[in-house]
C-alpha cells in the first residue's frame, strides 16, 4: 500500500513523514523545501504477529509494510503548472490513498503561505486543483470516446458517465462522491482520477491540544465536519507529538502517550485509518522458517490470497487449511486446535477473514 502525504507549504508534512518513517527528509520553513518525493517504508504494528512469534519461534518474522510518499507542498495554480505543480500531480497519481495534512495549530513563528491559518480554504486550494486537472483528464477521454462511439456503441454509455463525472467536478465536488455502478466502474477501469482516490484529513494539531481535548480545537472540527459531509477519513495528529515519539524506545513511547490520554501514536491511528478506508485486511501464515502477515481486500478469496504469496500458490489451489488467530491462541498450539476441530479445510469459494491463519495447499 502506497499512501502520498500531501498539502500546503509549511503544514507540518515533512515534520510528520520525518516522525513516522524516520527517513530524515528535510524540513525547513520555507515553501517547496521537498522537491522530489521522499519516500519511506513502515512496519504496520500488529501483536498478532508478536505472539505467533513467541509460539513458533521462527528464523524470521515478516510484518505487513506501508509506503509512504511525502509529495512536494502545492500552491495555487498547480494545475496549470504552477510552483512544483507538474511534479505533484504526477506523484500523486501513483498512490493508493491520499493523506492531506492541514495546519490546525497557531504559531507565529512558523510562515503560513497564504499568510493565515484557516483550514478549510487550505483543504479547498488542493482539492480545487485536482479537480482542474481532473477536468482536464475527463475531456481529454469525452473526445476519444466520442470518437470510439461511432463504431462501438458501448461507448455511449462510457460517455454518459463520463459527463455525470464532469458535471460533478464543475460544481467543485470530487469524483468519488459521483454515484457509479460496478458495471459503470469496469468501462472506466483505466480512468485514473485524482479525486476518486480515498482521502484521510490529518488535522496537524498543536501539542497540548490532546490533553486539552482536540475537540476544543476549533479549526480540527471544522476539518472533521467536512470530512464527514465527504464520506472522507479525519484523524487528529500532532507532527511534534509524532516527532518526540521517534526518538523514544518502546517502554517511554507508552509512558510519553499514556501521560497524553492516548493509547495509540499518531502512526498507529492513521495506518488504522488507512487500512479500513481502503478496505484491507490481513491474514498471516505461521511456521518455523517465517511467521508473516500478508495484505489483502475484504471480500478476497482464498485462491487470490494465496496468489499474494506466490503465483503458483493460486494457479495450483487446491485447499487452505485455516484456524482464527483467536482460536489458535485459546488453544496454546496448532496441534491442539486440530484435536478440537477448530482448523478448517476451505475451498475456492472461501472468503478470506481478517486474522485467518492459513496454511495453503496447491499442486502445479
Amino acid at each position: 500500500m502506497k499512501l502520498g502525504i500531501v498539502g500546503l507549504p509549511n503544514v507540518g508534512k515533512s515534520t510528520l513523514f520525518n516522525a513516522i518513517t524516520k527517513a530524515g527528509a528535510e524540513s525547513a520553513n520555507y515553501p517547496f523545501c521537498t522537491i522530489e518525493p521522499n519516500v519511506g517504508v513502515v512496519a504496520v504494528p500488529d501483536e498478532r504477529l508478536d505472539k505467533l512469534t513467541q509460539m513458533y519461534n521462527p528464523q524470521k518474522t515478516t510484518p505487513a509494510v506501508i509506503e509512504f510518499v511525502d509529495i512536494a507542498g502545492l500552491v495555487k495554480g498547480a494545475s496549470k503548472g504552477e510552483g512544483l505543480g507538474n511534479k505533484f500531480l504526477s506523484h500523486i497519481r501513483e498512490v493508493d490513498a491520499i493523506i492531506h495534512v492541514v495546519r490546525c495549530f497557531d504559531d507565529t513563528n512558523i510562515i503560513h503561505v497564504d499568510g493565515n491559518i484557516n483550514p478549510l480554504r487550505d483543504i479547498e486550494t488542493i482539492n480545487f486543483e485536482l479537480i482542474f486537472a481532473d477536468i482536464e483528464t475527463i475531456d481529454r477521454r469525452i473526445d476519444k470516446a466520442t470518437k470510439a462511439a461511432k463504431g462501438d456503441k458501448t461507448q455511449l454509455t462510457v460517455l454518459e458517465v463520463l459527463k455525470r463525472i464532469k458535471s460533478a467536478l464543475e460544481e467543485g465536488k470530487a469524483a468519488r462522491s459521483v454515484d457509479i455502478t460496478d458495471e459503470e466502474k469496469a468501462l472506466l477501469v483505466d480512468l485514473t482520477l485524482l479525486t476518486d482516490k480515498p482521502i484521510i484529513y490529518a488535522a496537524n494539531v498543536a501539542e497540548d491540544d490532546f490533553s486539552k481535548g482536540v475537540n476544543n480545537n476549533p479549526y480540527y472540527l471544522q476539518v472533521k465536519e467536512l470530512a464527514k459531509s465527504e464520506n472522507a477519513g479525519c484523524l487528529p495528529i500532532s507532527a511534534r507529538i509524532e516527532e518526540e515519539i521517534s526518538q523514544l524506545d518502546d517502554e517511554d513511547k507508552s509512558v510519553f502517550l499514556e501521560d497524553l490520554g492516548l493509547d495509540q501514536s499518531g502512526l498507529d491511528r492513521l495506518i488504522k485509518e488507512s487500512y479500513a478506508l481502503l478496505g484491507l485486511i490481513s491474514y498471516l501464515t505461521a511456521g518455523e522458517p517465517e511467521v508473516r502477515a500478508w495484505t489483502i481486500k475484504k471480500g478476497t478469496k482464498a485462491p487470490q490470497a494465496a496468489g499474494k504469496i506466490h503465483s503458483d500458490f493460486e494457479r495450483g489451489f487446491i485447499r487452505a487449511e485455516v484456524v482464527a488467530y483467536d482460536d489458535l491462541m485459546a488453544c496454546g498450539n496448532m496441534l491442539a486446535a486440530k484435536e478440537k476441530g477448530l482448523v478448517r479445510s476451505e475451498g475456492k469459494e472461501y472468503v478470506m477473514k481478517d486474522g485467518d491463519i492459513v496454511l495453503f495447499r496447491f499442486n502445479v
